[in-house]
C-alpha cells in the first residue's frame, strides 16, 4: 500500500534544540509513526494512512530524507551516507543515548497532550526500529512498537547484542514494566541479518513477557515466498491479496495499539 501527502498536515514542531517537519492526520488516540531509511517513502504514509483509517491520530515525523520521495538504491544509500556521520543518530554506538530519541519523545508528549486515550504509540521502523524503545523513558508512551530495528548497525557481535538504547534508558523501561505493566512489541524476519536474532534475544532477557515477539518464517521454502533479504515487515513485504504473514503482523500491530491506548474504565 502507498499513498501521497497531499491530504496530511505539515508543520514544522521543534524539540529539544531541533526543528523537523511533521505530517498529521486522523482523529483518535496517538500514533508517532517514524520513518525507515531512506525516509517519508509513500509506502511509510502508505501505512501511516491505514493508521489513520484505523482510528488513530498519526504524526510522522520528517528526520531524514526527502518527504515524499520514493525510494530507490541511490536515494538509500546517499540518505545512509548522510546518517552513519550524524552524531544525532550514534548508529555504530553500544550503549547509547541517542539525541534524536529525545526529540522524538517530544513529538510523542506534545501528541498525547491533545488525542483521546490512555497515551500513545510509537512505531519505530528499520533504522528508527530501536527508536520507538528509547521514547518509553516517557510515561505518556504506552505502546512502543519496534519493527525490525536495525541500529545499532551489527557489524561486531558487541553490536549484535545492543538493545538499541542505553543501559539508563533501558532500565527506565524495565521498570515500567514491572510497575505500570508496559508491553513492548517486536517484529523480525527469522533471516533478516540486519536485525539479528542476538538483539531480540538480549530484548526478551531484560523485559521478559513484556516483550511480544513476532518472527516471520523468511527461511528458504517459506510459505509467503518471501526472499532471503526481507525485512520490512509493515511496509515493503506486506502484501493484503491474498494476506500474508505480514498482513497478520500488521493487523496484530493495531490490535496492539488498540489494547494500550484505548481508554477504559
Amino acid at each position: 500500500m502507498t499513498a501521497d501527502l497531499a491530504s496530511w498536515r505539515r508543520a514544522p514542531f521543534t524539540g529539544v534544540g531541533m526543528t523537523y517537519d511533521c505530517f498529521e492526520k486522523g482523529e483518535g488516540p496517538g500514533v508517532v509513526l517514524i520513518p525507515e531509511i531512506p525516509g517519508l517513502t509513500p509506502e511509510v504514509a502508505g501505512f501511516g494512512e491505514h493508521l489513520v483509517g484505523e482510528g488513530f491520530t498519526v504524526v510522522i515525523p520528517s528526520p531524514f530524507g526527502t518527504p515524499g520521495r520514493p525510494e530507490s538504491i541511490g536515494y538509500e544509500l546517499g540518505v545512509l551516507a548522510r546518517l552513519c556521520v550524524s552524531k544525532e543518530f550514534r548508529c555504530f554506538a553500544a550503549n547509547a543515548d541517542r539525541p534524536i530519541t529525545k526529540y522524538l519523545r517530544a513529538v510523542a508528549v506534545d501528541l498525547a497532550g491533545r488525542t483521546p486515550g490512555r497515551g500513545v504509540g510509537v512505531i519505530g521502523m528499520c533504522f528508527s526500529g530501536g527508536f520507538a524503545l528509547a521514547t518509553a523513558v516517557e510515561d505518556v508512551v504506552k505502546a512502543p512498537v519496534l519493527s525490525q530495528p536495525a541500529t545499532p548497525f551489527a557489524v561486531s557481535p558487541k553490536l549484535r547484542r545492543d538493545p538499541g538504547l542505553s543501559q539508563a534508558e533501558l532500565e527506565v523501561v524495565k521498570e515500567r514494566t514491572r510497575t505500570e505493566g508496559l508491553c513492548v512489541l517486536g517484529l523480525r524476519f527469522s533471516q533478516d541479518r540486519m536485525v539479528p536474532t542476538d538483539r531480540f534475544a538480549t530484548l526478551r532477557a531484560q523485559l521478559g513477557d513484556a516483550f511480544e515477539v513476532i518472527e516471520l518464517d523468511s527461511a528458504p521454502g517459506n510459505l509467503d515466498g518471501y526472499g532471503r533479504s526481507a525485512h520490512s515487515v509493515l511496509t515493503r513485504e506486506l502484501r493484503e491479496d491474498p494476506p500474508n504473514s505480514a498482513f497478520h503482523a500488521r493487523a496484530r500491530t493495531v490490535e496492539f495499539l488498540r489494547e494500550h491506548l484505548t481508554a477504559t474504565g
